[in-house]
């Protein structure tokens, strides 16, 4: 693929592993051990990921443009999913701004605890409802 030769070409091969699957209990050590979880996807049913993230107080950046953007609601730095621009400005807010880390970190938390498995499933399935009326 693509990336594998961009990492190359920027010489940072020895910083960045590309993973496949990773094993749910290996999960919580890699979001805790992250600097951020970097989540600009252009099609997000739910968003489960930010959320885990969240919960082991690993700041996110994420889509503001998808139903994502509603799961984090301001506990994320939420970014335009095209704008690479946009992308990097949210990074460098969370790597660069202690304060506003610790703000994300404080409102992720919270905002991870929100979520309980039956309002994740009622979201989830108005989720699916809604991709369903707009099909129509």
């Amino acid at each position: 693929g693509e990336l594998p030769v961009f990492i190359g070409k920027l010489r940072v091969q020895d910083r960045v592993h590309l993973l496949n699957y990773v094993p749910l209990p290996d999960l919580p050590a890699l979001y805790t051990l992250a600097e951020a979880l970097v989540f600009p996807s252009l099609c997000e049913g739910f968003g489960l990921p930010a959320l885990e993230a969240m919960a082991c107080g690993t700041p996110v950046v994420a889509s503001g443009t998808t139903a994502l953007g509603e799961v984090v609601g301001d506990a994320a730095e939420t970014v335009d999913p095209k704008s690479t621009d946009s992308i990097a400005q949210g990074i460098a807010n969370v790597l660069n701004h202690p304060e506003r880390r610790e703000q994300l970190v404080t409102r992720g938390r919270r905002r991870a605890a929100d979520f309980t498995w039956d309002r994740t499933a009622e979201r989830t399935i108005g989720v699916y409802t809604q991709a369903v009326e707009e099909a129509r």
